[in-house]
C-alpha cells in the first residue's frame, strides 16, 4: 500500500434509466444489480482497496445518502463521505476533495471513479491505475484511462488521442461528444479513439493548479474554505458556499481547456451498467441470451429478455421476446428493450400520477 494513493468514488447519481430498482432514495449504487453478494459501490470500494488505503478512500455523495454509505461500507469514517449540499455536476465536487486531499498529504495523487462500473479483471484494473499514479507522481498530467471501443457505440463520448504519439500514456487531441452512428463507425476505423469511461487519475497539485488555471472563480470560492477543510467546520462552510459554485462537469470545466491531458489504454474489461440493456449485454446466456438476475426462470418462446427479480422468486416467461421484466415489491415493470432510453421520461409520468412513492 502506498500512502500517497487516494481515491475519490463518485456516488451522489439516482440512475433513474434502472427505475423501478434504482430510486431516488435508494439509487443503483446501493444495490446488488448483479446478484454478487455487493452492492456496486460496495464493488468498487473493494476493488480499490487492492492499491489504496481504506483510510484514503473518499465517497461523495449527496447529502440524503450518508446513512446508506455508512451501512454498506463499515470500514470508513464519516470523515470520509463528502456530502454535497446542492447538484452541482462533477468539477465542483472534484475541487473540493483534492483540496481535503491536499490539505492532508500535498504529495498525493488521486483516482476519481464512478461508483456504478462493472470490471471483471481487477487486477488488469490496479496495474492500469499504478501505472498512472507513478505518471502523475513525476509528471504534471491529467490522465484518463480510455476503454478500447468494441463496436461503434453511440451512447457514450470518446476521447482522440494523438496518432502519432507511440508512448503508453498518449496526448489527448480533444474530447467528442456522443456521435450519431456513422460517426461512431469512422471513430473505430481511425483506430485513435476510445470510450470516456469517466475515470481519471492526477496529482493533487496538478488537478489544483489546473482548477486555478482553467476556472479561477471556483478556484477561489473552494480555497477560501482551506483553513475548515478536514476539521469541524467543513460543514458549514460547504453549506453555506457550495451552491455558489458553477453547475459544471470536470470534462467542460477542465478537461477540455486543459493542454497537459493525456490517456492510457485500458488493459481491462469495462461495463457501463448504465442501462437495462447494458446488464443485459453482460449477463446474457444460452441460445435464448436471456440476462436473469435472483429469479427461477421458468421460460418458453423467449428470447433476450432481462429478467431482474428484488428477491428469489419463480418467475415464468412465454412467447415475450426483446423486454424488459423487474419485479420489485411495488412495482412491475414489463417493457419494451428498444425503448430503454425513454425509462427517464416514463419516471416522470409515474411521479406525475402516482406521486414519488413509486419514484
Amino acid at each position: 500500500m502506498n500512502n500517497n494513493y487516494y481515491a475519490v468514488i463518485m456516488a451522489g447519481g439516482i440512475g433513474s434509466r434502472f427505475w423501478p430498482v434504482s430510486t431516488t432514495d435508494f439509487p443503483k449504487q446501493f444495490h446488488d444489480m448483479l446478484g454478487t453478494g455487493q452492492s456496486l459501490l460496495q464493488k468498487t470500494f473493494t476493488r480499490l482497496q487492492g492499491l489504496i488505503p481504506s483510510e484514503n478512500i473518499l465517497i461523495l455523495t449527496n447529502e440524503r445518502y450518508l446513512e446508506l454509505v455508512l451501512e454498506q461500507l463499515p470500514e470508513i469514517t464519516e470523515d470520509q463521505v463528502v456530502l454535497e449540499p446542492a447538484m452541482r455536476n462533477t468539477a465542483p465536487c472534484i475541487l473540493l476533495s483534492a483540496l481535503k486531499i491536499y490539505k492532508k498529504n500535498p504529495a498525493a495523487q488521486m483516482i476519481v471513479a464512478p461508483s456504478d462500473h462493472w470490471i471483471e479483471d481487477e487486477t488488469a484494473f490496479l496495474r492500469d491505475v499504478e501505472t498512472c499514479f507513478k505518471t502523475c507522481a513525476s509528471e504534471d498530467k491529467l490522465l484518463t484511462l480510455g476503454i478500447e471501443p468494441t463496436f461503434p457505440n453511440t451512447g457514450f463520448g470518446y476521447i482522440e488521442s494523438d496518432k502519432e504519439d507511440e508512448n503508453v500514456i498518449k496526448k489527448v487531441n480533444q474530447f467528442r461528444e456522443k456521435p450519431d452512428y456513422e460517426t461512431a463507425k469512422k471513430f473505430l476505423e481511425a483506430g485513435n479513439y476510445s470510450w470516456n469511461a469517466g475515470i481519471f487519475l492526477w496529482s493533487v497539485k496538478s488537478i489544483i493548479s489546473s482548477f486555478e488555471k482553467n476556472m479561477p472563480t471556483m478556484f477561489t470560492l473552494f480555497s477560501e474554505g482551506n483553513e475548515a477543510y478536514n476539521t469541524k467546520n467543513e460543514k458549514q462552510f460547504i453549506e453555506n458556499n457550495y451552491a455558489k459554485a458553477e453547475n459544471i462537469s470536470i470534462d467542460y470545466g477542465i478537461l477540455e481547456k486543459a493542454e497537459n491531458v493525456c490517456v492510457k489504454k485500458a488493459t481491462f474489461d469495462w461495463n457501463d451498467l448504465g442501462t437495462w440493456g447494458a446488464l443485459h449485454d453482460k449477463l446474457k446466456s444460452g441460445t435464448e441470451q436471456n440476462a436473469i438476475v435472483r429469479a427461477l426462470p421458468h421460460v418458453t418462446d423467449a428470447e433476450n429478455n432481462m429478467i431482474y427479480t428484488a428477491s428469489e422468486k419463480l418467475v415464468v416467461v412465454d412467447g415475450i421476446s426483446d423486454y424488459i421484466i423487474v419485479d420489485k415489491e411495488d412495482v412491475l415493470l414489463i417493457y419494451p428493450r428498444k425503448k430503454e432510453q425513454e425509462i427517464k421520461e416514463l419516471l416522470s409520468d409515474v411521479k406525475k400520477n402516482f406521486g414519488k412513492k413509486y419514484t
